[in-house]
């Protein structure tokens, strides 16, 4: 298994707490940053490892994009959340990516309760997210699941994903014991 540097894992801590920023903002998580974080991890794992560490990259931005694409399909969030996940494991190889996509899911269900609890209306949005399960489960289409998704969206708290996905994934690293001073 290759490892990742303290110095690659600060650099990923870096710009996931600037998209989270940026996210937390706007609600996007824009291209110039994906892009550049995914490219760059890709570049870097060629200088510093070659073919084989490049492709140790290439399967961890695959492990990102699998692991949130699913929901990407279905509406359920925005391709920069899918596209920064995949930047993250082009840095961090597929089993760091895994472990983090975990975290990040465990942390944006916690934000996203936070929030429903928050409104005040707590009842209203755990029915939402019944029926939107109801509908998963029964309509199957991921094309008709993205409509309803996107029809709903403008009566719907919106959880900037690039938060869950900085806080899960420097979690992670902090946990493996690459923060550490």
């Amino acid at each position: 298994m290759i490892e990742v540097s303290r110095e690659v894992a600060f650099l990923v801590s870096f710009v996931l707490v600037e998209a989270a920023i940026i996210d937390g903002r706007s609600l996007k998580v824009p291209n110039w940053l994906t892009y550049h974080f995914a490219f760059a991890g890709w570049a870097y794992a060629l200088w510093a490892g070659g073919p084989a560490m490049l492709g140790w990259s290439l399967a961890g931005a695959a492990v990102g994009l699998a692991c949130l694409m699913p929901l990407y399909a279905i509406g359920g969030m925005g391709a920069g959340d899918v596209k920064l996940m995949a930047g993250v494991g082009a840095w961090l190889g597929p089993a760091l990516t895994f472990w983090a996509f975990l975290s990040t899911a465990m942390v944006g269900g916690l934000i996203g309760l936070v929030m429903m609890v928050a409104s005040g209306n707590l009842v209203h949005h755990l029915a939402l997210a019944h029926s939107i399960g109801r509908e998963v489960l029964t309509i199957k289409n991921p094309v008709a699941l993205s409509e309803l998704a996107a029809q709903r969206k403008p009566s719907m708290m919106l959880l900037p994903y690039g938060i869950p996905i900085a806080i899960g994934t420097v979690g992670v690293l902090g946990w493996a014991g690459l923060l550490a001073g």
